[in-house]
């Protein structure tokens, strides 16, 4: 039996698998196999890219995780104490076989009361920061992650896992390819990194519209693109104000970076909006995953005045196009209510994480945030909203 039957189906906009090494290599051609590579290191297994070792996730063979949920009271309630981030998740666990494959994450999903879900990989979030130099390197690195992610989990698992290719825009040709190669195989949703292309040209908005082609394509086919939490490459901009430089280090934040942490999706959705995007492909379908809500208010402020001062550079109304196209999965300890007030209650969706630590160890539970709600826009936010993105 499930832990809570709710009177409505549920539909959570962010669970995570956590890949195996072979994820990355399996399909890796033969000339590009040293670009992904295990290292032991005193006795650690870290991942190296092009030789580079990376700290960014500690353990990138997730043989060990953090228990789900282990944060919910940090996020919720701060760390008045001054906990170190081990003392705060505890001791960790052995990943178990629903975190690795579809047929035990169904079952287990049953127990938890979840009729369907977005499922996104983890540690995809590394790859095209330590690759941006090389345009033709993170195309073939992606597409043999995503070859991985169709042969073991298919981007449909019965209609219920949506697992989320991941799709880079350097070369616009080669995304559009790997977009209709992902759409032949079932996809329905499509990750993409919030940060700039960094191309050829140099680093530039994936809304200009040397672009178009790709969003024409994502327009026409129906497709679901998620915005979702990743190294947007935003910590060199902190690194210059503290005169150093390193790499994004999630799980060790500090104050400066804390505070600027999700200047990246603001910028990308506003570039979206400014750049005309959304203006010559107003029924894309757009949700922003994991990275909050904090950043709204102040994008729709800031749209606003811009709209004042300059409404001749605007093709159509900024804040009534991001009320109408911006859907926004916020974290658990945001509150939901302000926010459907802000966009309004079709636009808010449900993710709990699952089952990585910052979210929710039963994602069910995430209704009982919800009390200053009606059933009606419960029902919305708990799997209404994105089954209207990704209709059954």
């Amino acid at each position: 039996m499930p832990t809570r039957e709710l009177p409505y189906p549920v539909f959570d906009a962010d669970n995570h698998l956590y890949e195996p090494e072979e994820a990355l290599t399996r399909y890796l051609p033969k000339e590009y196999q040293g670009a992904i590579q295990y290292v032991q290191i005193r006795g650690r297994t870290k991942i190296a890219v092009r030789g580079q070792i990376s700290e960014y996730i500690p353990n990138p063979t997730f043989e060990v995780v953090a228990r789900p949920g282990a944060q919910e009271e940090y996020f919720r309630h701060g760390n008045p104490e001054g906990k170190s981030y081990r003392e705060i998740v505890g001791k960790p666990m052995r990943s178990i076989p629903a975190f690795r494959e579809p047929g035990p994450r169904l079952e287990l999903m049953d127990e938890q009361g979840v009729q369907r879900t977005l499922m996104f990989p983890t540690l995809a979030s590394l790859l095209e920061e330590r690759m941006r130099d090389d345009p033709e390197l993170t195309h073939v690195v992606v597409h043999a992650l995503n070859q991985w992610m169709d042969e073991v989990w298919s981007f449909n698992y019965q209609d219920r896992i949506f697992p989320t290719p991941v799709i880079t825009l350097p070369i616009v040709e080669k995304a559009v390819e790997e977009l209709e190669w992902c759409l032949e195989r079932g996809a329905r949703a499509v990750l993409i990194r919030p940060a700039p292309v960094h191309g050829f040209r140099g680093p530039r908005s994936f809304a200009l519209e040397e672009f178009d082609p790709f969003w024409k394509l994502a327009q026409d086919s129906g497709v679901l693109v998620a915005f979702h939490s990743s190294d947007s490459g935003y910590e060199r901009y902190a690194g210059e104000w503290e005169g150093m430089q390193r790499e994004f280090l999630p799980f060790k934040p500090q104050p400066f970076r804390q505070i600027g942490q999700w200047r990246a999706i603001e910028d990308t959705v506003a570039s979206m909006i400014c750049h005309g995007c959304l203006s010559r492909f107003p029924d894309l379908k757009i949700a922003t995953i994991e990275t909050g809500s904090a950043w709204v208010r102040p994008l729709l402020e800031k749209l606003t005045d811009a709209y004042k001062k300059m409404p001749q550079g605007f093709q159509d109304d900024p804040v009534e196009q991001m009320r109408r196209l911006i859907h926004v999965s916020p974290f658990i300890e945001d509150d939901m209510s302000a926010l459907a007030d802000l966009l309004g209650i079709d636009r808010v969706l449900f993710g709990s994480d699952y089952p990585h630590p910052e979210g929710k160890a039963d994602p069910v539970t995430y209704v009982d945030d919800l009390t200053a709600l009606s059933d009606s826009a419960k029902a919305k936010i708990m799997g209404g909203n994105l089954s209207r993105l990704i209709p059954a």
